[in-house]
């Protein structure tokens, strides 16, 4: 498919129309045929931004960085960028599961009157879960639960942490 302008003679005055086309071989003469899909009106009259639009449609089927290119060739900011993602399907379960089996209070229970300041229990969580989803070193795990895995109440680990 592509698009084609097509020049039409009316008496003395000469009109373009922009046409949404199809090539296709016609299979017992193997003669080549164009097939019009869609006309889009004279040049003169054409309606830009609903080609825009069309454009925009169509690039959500392609690759995040040619679709990036279209936007840019449309002279669109795109008001939203990708920063990373990182896992949640495996701590959220043991996170649940944790909890319902109330291991969570645990910590709490035995370190009550320590008054420490760092969240023991999600500390203890985050090496269980590391241990059963990725097993990796304390060392690795600062990397693992700052980029690659979301613990929720624990948006990053220091190692010297985990020594305690």
């Amino acid at each position: 498919m592509y698009l084609r302008t097509v020049r039409v003679k009316r008496e003395s005055k000469v009109f373009e129309y922009v046409q949404l086309a199809h090539n296709y071989r016609d299979r017992e003469t193997g003669r080549l045929f164009v097939k019009v899909l869609y006309s889009f009106g004279r040049v003169d009259q054409l309606d830009t931004d609903a080609l825009r639009r069309l454009v925009r449609s169509i690039s959500r089927y392609l690759e995040p960085s040619e679709a990036e290119v279209v936007r840019e060739r449309l002279g669109e900011e795109w008001p939203f960028e990708f920063l990373g993602s990182r896992r949640i399907g495996g701590s959220w379960l043991l996170d649940g599961l944790w909890k319902r089996l109330g291991v969570d209070k645990v910590p709490k229970g035995l370190l009550g009157g320590r008054g420490y300041t760092t969240p023991v229990e999600r500390l203890l969580f985050a090496m269980v879960a590391n241990r059963t989803l990725a097993p990796l070193s304390k060392l690795g795990m600062e990397r693992w639960v700052a980029e690659e895995t979301l613990i929720d109440g624990l948006p990053e680990v220091e190692v010297h942490q985990l020594y305690r």
